[in-house]
C-alpha cells in the first residue's frame, strides 16, 4: 500500500473504519474484477479517496455496497464493499498513475530498473495498465487523457525548472490530473455543482502528494543523486511547510463549499488526516504544528539543523530534544533518569548497574551491575513451523492490528503495524488547551 492519506483504526472508530475498509476493499476487487489478479498491486490509499468522495455525495449509499467473500488481508472475514462507478473510477485512475510511474522508474534507471530485461518487462506493463485505465475511465465517463497528458508534461517541467523555480509550477501537472478526478466524482453523483469546488480540493491535494513526496525523498535523492523538486528549485523545508500547511487550510476551507450527503469519512480523511500526513512527513506534532513550531525549530547547522534553518525531530534545538544530563537524562515522564536528573521521580528505587542490578530480582542486570535471572527463552522456530506460523498471523490480521505478537521465527516479542499510531487514542486538543488545532470546524473529530 501507499498513499499520503494512511488514517489509524483508533481514530476511525468502529462505524468509520467500517466505510473506509469497505472502500479500499471496493479498489482492490475493482481492479481484480475488470483487469485480473495482478492489477491488484496497484490499489493504493489516495485512489480511494475517489471513491469516497462520490459515495459521500450519493443519498442512498446501500446501493453502492456488495457483500464480498473472504479474504485473507481481512482475516478470512466476508465484508461490505463499496461497488459501482466510484469504485471503477478510483481503479482507472491507480491503474494510470502507476502506468506512468512505472514508465519514470525505467527512464531514470532506479534499482532494478536499470537493468533491461526488467525494464523491458515493466515497460510492457506499464503500457498494459494505461490502456486498462483508458478502457475503465472511458466507461464512467471520464477522459484519462488529460492524466496522461499531465504526466507527459512532468518532465519537460521538471528539465526547465532551477534556482527560483516556484514549487507551484512543478506541481502543476500533478494538481491538474488529481483535480480532474477528483471533479469527475461529482458527475459520477448527480451532483455536477459539486466539480468545480471539488477541482479545487483536488488541486490542492495534488499539490501536497506531490510536495510530500519530495519531502520524504529528499534525502535518499540527495545521496543518489536524483532529481527533487525541493533541491532543483532551492525550496528550504520551512518554505515547503508553508506551503503544505496552505494547501491543507484551502482544502479545508473549500471543502465547505461541497454539498455531501453524508460527507463524515471525506471531511476526516481530507480536513483532519491530511494534517497528520503533513506533520507526518516533516516530523511534527499535531500540536506543535499548530502553535508554529515547525518556523521555532529553524536553527544553524552547528545546533544539528540542515542549511536551510531546518532542525530533525529530536535533534539539539528541537521540540523533542533531550533534556538534561548525563547518560540518564531523558523526556520519559515514566522515569530512566537517576537521581537527580530529569527522568527520576523521587521515592523510585535506583537500581545500580541499571535495572535488574543487585537487589533486583527478575531484572536483567545493565552495565556494571549483576541482575537477577533471565527467564527461560524459547527456542527459535524451523522454517516450515515458522512459515506456518507467519501465514496465521496474515491471516488474522495479527502483524497489523494486534498490540504485539511473536515472531513466526525468532519469536521475539514484535509490535503490531497499528501500535505504534500517533493518535494516542486521544484527540490532538487534549495535549494542551492553549491551541486551536481543531476548532477549524465543528464536526467534533
Amino acid at each position: 500500500m501507499f498513499g499520503i492519506v494512511r488514517p489509524c483504526s483508533h481514530r476511525l472508530g468502529d462505524g468509520l473504519k467500517n466505510q473506509w475498509m469497505a472502500h479500499l476493499c471496493g479498489l482492490c476487487l475493482a481492479l481484480r474484477r475488470d483487469h485480473g489478479q495482478f492489477a491488484r498491486i496497484v490499489t493504493n490509499y489516495d485512489g480511494l479517496l475517489v471513491s469516497v468522495l462520490t459515495e459521500a455525495q450519493t443519498v442512498s449509499v446501500d446501493e453502492g455496497r456488495r457483500q464480498a467473500g473472504p479474504c485473507p488481508l481481512r482475516g478470512m472475514r466476508t465484508a461490505s464493499v463499496a461497488r459501482g462507478e466510484g469504485a471503477r473510477l478510483a481503479a482507472a485512475v491507480s491503474l494510470v498513475l502507476a502506468s506512468a510511474k512505472v514508465r519514470d522508474h525505467v527512464e531514470d534507471r532506479d534499482g532494478l530498473f536499470a537493468r533491461k530485461p526488467v525494464a523491458a518487462a515493466a515497460k510492457k506493463v506499464a503500457a498494459s495498465w494505461g490502456r486498462a485505465g483508458a478502457r475503465t475511465g472511458s466507461a464512467v465517463g471520464f477522459d484519462t487523457a488529460v492524466l496522461v497528458d499531465a504526466v507527459e508534461r512532468q518532465a519537460g517541467i521538471e528539465s526547465l525548472a532551477g534556482p527560483g523555480t516556484a514549487v507551484a509550477v512543478v506541481t502543476e501537472p500533478t494538481e491538474t490530473a488529481t483535480g480532474a478526478a477528483f471533479a469527475h466524482t461529482a458527475h459520477l453523483a448527480g451532483r455536477p455543482h459539486n466539480a468545480e469546488p471539488l477541482a479545487a480540493v483536488g488541486r490542492m491535494f495534488g499539490r501536497l502528494a506531490h510536495l510530500l513526496d519530495a519531502v520524504e525523498d529528499r534525502a535518499a535523492d540527495a545521496a543518489a543523486g536524483a532529481w527533487n523538486p525541493l533541491t532543483a528549485t532551492g525550496t528550504g523545508l520551512a518554505e515547503a511547510r508553508a506551503i503544505a500547511d496552505d494547501a491543507v487550510h484551502r482544502i479545508r476551507r473549500t471543502l465547505r463549499e461541497v454539498d455531501f450527503a453524508d460527507g463524515k469519512l471525506a471531511h476526516l480523511l481530507l480536513a483532519h488526516e491530511l494534517r497528520r500526513s503533513v506533520d507526518r512527513a516533516f516530523g511534527t506534532g499535531a500540536c506543535a504544528t499548530g502553535h508554529g513550531a515547525h518556523a521555532a525549530t529553524a536553527s544553524t547547522p552547528q545546533q544539528g539543523g540542515t542549511p536551510d534553518g531546518w532542525v530533525p525531530t529530536g535533534a539539539p534545538g528541537g521540540p523533542y530534544a533531550p533534556t538534561g544530563s548525563g547518560p540518564y537524562a531523558s523526556n520519559n515522564p515514566y522515569g530512566g533518569g537517576q537521581p537527580g536528573h530529569p527522568g527520576h521521580h523521587p521515592g523510585q528505587p535506583v537500581h545500580p548497574g541499571g535495572p535488574g542490578g543487585p537487589g533486583d530480582p527478575g531484572w536483567f542486570g545493565g552495565p556494571g551491575g549483576g541482575g537477577g535471572h533471565e527467564p527461560h527463552k524459547p527456542g527459535k522456530r524451523g522454517l516450515l513451523a515458522g512459515c506456518a506460523v507467519a501465514i496465521g498471523l496474515c491471516c488474522t490480521c495479527k502483524v497489523c492490528c494486534a498490540d504485539e505478537f511473536e515472531g513466526p521465527w525468532s519469536r521475539k516479542k514484535r509490535e503490531g503495524a497499528c501500535s505504534n499510531c500517533d493518535c494516542g487514542c486521544c484527540e490532538c486538543c487534549e495535549a494542551c488547551e492553549c491551541c486551536e488545532c481543531c476548532s477549524c470546524c465543528d464536526c467534533g473529530l
